[in-house]
């Protein structure tokens, strides 16, 4: 509405101007006298200077409605653009209280049950084991949550170092190997890569990784991490058989809160973190990411390092 009002301002100033314009031209020729010589040079000038500012008008009208539909449209596009961080921001302390109160119930759960009730060794060590992986699951949301705004704050220290990668990468799997016992997972890995990077921050990267193949592919599938070298490069893929990721959004997948909008993955665990942290970690390390489609079904992240 104050659009169209500027619009509508803009054209009635032109019209009154434009009449004023033409109200001085034709006093002026009034004030000529057709018996002087210099009556038709007079005419000429007069009429020239009703054009000249016949175009002065339309020009800076013209700059000036430029001007208001660029400010339009960039308020337009700030506005939905807060909008949409709202909506993300809200999605996203949704399922962050989701995540952390789930592990903290299961965890209060398991160990009420073990202090009210006399339970074999073998359901104690069940309520354990399912106690450890809540309670790693809400270690690592929280690393994540402190790497993201650190990295955002630009406060967190990169600490290089020479590191063992194949010996880290193999850590990562054995540890979900541990946290996900009922689950499948492979990895071939070449031995003695050796990587400069920030131990830590590699380690929640691949974690990341592999927690979103095991978060989107069923648990009767396996995930592998598979790493070697190609063309002087590091690469590692991590390749589930899920339910995959459209082309045309694996270039938002790593958008902060971002989470495809599909049911499928809507009601799956996540905050939308775990990727745009993938993603700010590889470029703290100058390493790049690719996603594909896996065949016969699924998706493979392939990251890729310089090898120094």
């Amino acid at each position: 509405m104050m659009l169209l009002y500027i619009l509508a301002a803009l054209v009635w100033w032109y019209i009154a101007l434009e009449r004023q314009n033409n109200e001085m031209a034709l006093l002026r020729i009034s004030e000529l006298r057709t018996e002087q010589p210099a009556y038709e040079t007079g005419y000429n000038l007069i009429i020239k200077e009703k054009q000249r500012k016949s175009t002065q008008y339309i020009g800076e009208g013209l700059i000036f409605l430029l001007l208001v539909v660029a400010a339009a449209i960039y308020i337009y596009r700030a506005v939905n653009r807060e909008l949409k961080q709202s909506r993300e921001q809200q999605n996203f302390m949704i399922a962050i209280t989701h995540e952390l109160k789930t592990p903290i119930s299961v965890s209060k759960l398991n160990l009420e049950t073990m202090q009210k009730r006399k339970l074999d060794e073998t359901q104690q060590q069940r309520l354990i084991q399912s106690s450890l992986e809540e309670t790693n699951r809400l270690n690592m949301l929280c690393n994540n949550l402190l790497i993201s705004s650190q990295l955002e704050g630009r406060v967190h220290r990169f600490t290089p170092e020479n590191i063992d990668f194949s010996a880290m990468l193999n850590q990562v799997v054995q540890d979900y190997k541990s946290r996900y016992p009922e689950r499948k997972f492979q990895e071939v890995i070449q031995p003695g890569l050796s990587l400069i990077g920030d131990s830590f921050m590699l380690q929640m990267l691949f974690s990341n990784l592999m927690d979103n193949a095991c978060k989107y592919s069923p648990k009767d599938k396996s995930v592998e991490l598979s790493a070697g070298l190609i063309e002087e490069e590091i690469f590692v893929r991590v390749a589930d058989q899920g339910t995959g990721i459209p082309a045309e959004e694996r270039v938002n997948v790593f958008k902060k809160f971002y989470r495809i909008g599909n049911e499928a993955t809507r009601k799956s665990k996540g905050t939308g973190l775990g990727l745009y942290l993938v993603k700010r970690l590889l470029n703290v390390h100058r390493a790049s990411i690719f996603i594909e489609a896996n065949q016969p079904r699924g998706t493979i992240f392939e990251t890729r390092f310089k090898n120094l």
